[in-house]
């Protein structure tokens, strides 16, 4: 099957969203230390995959929606980006919050473009 463009349209910002939240969730993998208890290394994990279940969630919600993603993923990168200068760390909110405002464009034109998000259905 050849990609059409509204193909790309559709499919680029939920690959990227599926991307995104495996590239944050290699941050929890910080947690694993020698001589901690596995419980407190479980709950410890779970406390930083919140994030990336937070992803996913705008990410199922967006699905057939695309202005939950654009509006999900930009609230969340407003978010960070003052979480982030509250905390002095101004330096991360481009890496974060810049590929947030990517994703959410894309949504955005997907949706703007009005393709359905059902291929083939």
């Amino acid at each position: 099957m050849a990609w059409t463009r509204n193909d790309w349209i559709v499919w680029t910002p939920r690959v990227l969203s599926i991307l995104f939240a495996c590239f944050i969730s290699l941050f929890a993998l910080d947690v694993f230390a020698e001589g901690r208890p596995w419980t407190e290394t479980l709950v410890a994990l779970l406390v930083h995959l919140i994030p990336t279940c937070v992803l996913i969630l705008i990410l199922v919600f967006a699905w057939r929606r695309p202005w939950i993603g654009a509006a999900g993923y930009t609230l969340l990168a407003a978010a960070y980006v003052v979480f982030a200068l509250r905390r002095a760390h101004w330096e991360w909110s481009l890496t974060i919050s810049g590929p947030l405002l990517v994703v959410a464009a894309l949504f955005l034109w997907s949706w703007r473009a009005g393709l359905p998000s059902r291929q083939g259905a």
